[in-house]
């Protein structure tokens, strides 16, 4: 009989501990994103910070850098229009430029290498030989260009930083949320799945928001590295034909 009553006493008590279990597991479980961040320790709390300033920055420059690259390319192809659809003057190709941004690299470009030219031809200051000025023109459109790119270019080392660092930030406050997990089993001598699941739900939170900041940085900062060697292409050949023209220009007038 005693042993009917234990027998039959184990599925009870087992199914009161199922049951507890499941009780626990389902308040543990509540888990949104505001209640992990709040219940956080602090220090992967500090993580989970870092990684959503790094994300929403990137997502900054990727806006930024959109309608800037899509800016310069619709202007370089008015202006490569301009330049070489008619025989022009240099002061008139300036006025029919002045449509343009100021700070648009051609038109930085154009007005350096413009002044240059004037400014070596002027009277009483011009090279004595056709080949000297072509060579002072072409290191100044070739300095324009360097200066013009290092603005355009601008915001993407951030890209990189992001893309290269959120993941390991990220498994750093994976590894202190699963620290946090092994200190609680410890404390409390249990391994119950309520105990460990905050430290884990923390350290997974922590992994995904690194792969968030990383993912959108890494494919974006592919995307516009291409576009600035595209655009960076165009604009040596534009300065080089620039400088090709005045070149001409200055040794028809010293013919």
């Amino acid at each position: 009989m005693l042993v009917y009553a234990l027998t039959a006493a184990a599925p009870a008590a087992t199914g009161v501990a199922a049951e507890q279990i499941g009780v626990d597991i389902a308040a543990a479980g509540e888990f949104s994103v505001v209640t992990m961040f709040m219940q956080a320790d602090p220090v992967v709390k500090g993580v989970m910070i870092i990684l959503a300033v790094a994300s929403v920055w990137s997502w900054a420059i990727i806006f930024d850098k959109w309608f800037q690259f899509g800016g310069l390319k619709r202007r370089a192809k008015s202006i490569q229009e301009l330049f070489s659809s008619t025989n022009w003057s240099m002061n008139g190709l300036r006025e029919r430029l002045r449509q343009f941004p100021r700070k648009d690299p051609h038109i930085e470009i154009h007005d350096s290498v413009v002044d240059e030219y004037q400014r070596l031809t002027e009277a009483g200051r011009t090279p004595r030989n056709a080949d000297s000025l072509a060579e002072r023109i072409e290191r100044k459109a070739s300095a324009s260009v360097v200066s013009s790119l290092s603005r355009v270019e601008n915001g993407l080392g951030v890209l990189a930083s992001v893309a290269s660092a959120s993941p390991f930030i990220g498994l750093f406050g994976t590894v202190w949320g699963i620290m946090n997990s092994f200190r609680a089993i410890a404390s409390e001598q249990n391994t119950n799945l309520a105990v460990v699941a905050p430290g884990i739900a923390e350290a997974l939170f922590a992994t995904a928001l690194g792969l968030l900041a990383a993912i959108p940085a890494v494919i974006f900062f592919n995307k516009y590295s291409t576009d600035l060697g595209r655009y960076q292409t165009e604009l040596e050949g534009y300065a080089d034909e620039l400088a090709a023209d005045l070149s001409r220009r200055a040794t028809d007038r010293s013919a």
